[in-house]
This record gives C-alpha cells, sequence and structure tokens, in this order.
C-alpha cells in the first residue's frame, strides 16, 4: 500500500500537470544553491515552475493520466518544468542555464501529448517568443490588406482618369 507521502505527491503531479503545456525533464545533480534559485528564478520569469518529484511517482502519475510514456527519460536525478502557455520561453530559459552551466542536463519531456527529445526542446527554444511571433503575424496581415487597399482603390481612380481623358478629347 502506498505512503501517505507518496499518495500527496501523486496528488500534486496531477494537479501540476493539469493544464499544462508541457513538461522539461532536468538533470539539476551538481548545481550549487545559488545556481538551483538562479534556475528556477529564470523558469519563474518564463511563466513556468520548476519542482522535483520522485521518478516512480511521477511515471505512475503519468499512467494513471493515460499521458506520454517517459520512462527513458525518468532515470537518474530529475527535476520536472512544468510550462504554461509561452512552451518557447520556458525551453529557453532552460537552454540558456545549460549553456551557461554544464552541470544541468535537458533530458526532455512531452508536449502537446507527445515525447519531445533535448534536441526538440533546443529547437523549440530557437522559435521567437509569442509576442514576435503574433507581430509577424500581424504584419503579413497588415501588408496584404494594405496591398489589396491599393489595388482596390486603383481600379476606380482609373476608371476616373479614363473618364477625364474622353471628357478632354470630346472638349477638344
Amino acid at each position: 500500500m502506498p505512503n501517505a507521502r507518496n499518495q500527496e505527491m501523486m496528488e500534486n503531479i496531477k494537479a501540476d500537470l493539469d493544464g499544462v503545456s508541457a513538461v522539461w525533464v532536468v538533470d539539476a545533480c551538481g548545481l550549487t544553491v545559488k545556481e538551483v534559485e538562479g534556475l528556477r528564478r529564470s523558469i519563474r520569469e518564463s511563466g513556468a515552475i520548476m519542482k522535483v518529484y520522485k521518478n516512480t511517482v511521477m511515471k505512475k502519475a503519468l499512467a494513471e493520466l493515460d499521458l506520454v510514456n517517459m520512462d527513458e527519460i525518468l532515470e537518474g536525478p530529475s527535476a520536472f518544468v512544468f510550462c504554461g502557455e509561452d512552451v518557447a520561453a520556458a525551453a529557453k530559459a532552460v537552454t540558456e542555464f545549460a549553456k551557461e552551466n554544464e552541470k544541468l542536463e535537458v533530458k526532455g519531456g512531452m508536449m502537446d501529448g507527445k515525447f519531445v527529445n533535448a534536441e526538440e526542446i533546443k529547437a523549440i527554444a530557437s522559435l521567437p517568443s509569442k509576442e514576435v511571433l503574433l507581430a509577424q503575424i500581424a504584419g503579413a496581415i497588415s501588408g496584404v490588406a494594405r496591398g489589396l487597399a491599393v489595388t482596390i482603390n486603383g481600379v476606380p481612380s482609373g476608371l476616373a482618369r479614363a473618364i477625364q481623358q474622353v471628357a478632354d478629347q470630346k472638349a477638344a
């Protein structure tokens, strides 16, 4: 029979998994307390949170919730980064910290119900932020709308010029 501490941990994991966009698994073993605090701060600033749970309890929680199997990366020390809406920002926070500190290892994780490896997390981190992507989309839409307006405005003005030329010819 599972002990009360593991039962409580299971409930906490399920609550953390509820409504997250992605979960990154990292190995922060060997980091000093100050380094871990810096990592947590940068993760928190990106809109995510980092927590440490037992791998066996995480495996059971994933199985109970019918989520992706991450058994291959849930070995050894693991910390879990639960991402909010901006998955790219959380991936950037983790990968940039890993570049600066070789002791942090990004193992992989899950996003949208699918397993992602460490290389895919690095690729996600290279994406622009949500705000930049929205600005790029708005700019593209604005350009199309501006071109359409110029084209539509060109038809009546062309017609007006043609009528003016005909009127000038008749007057002459």
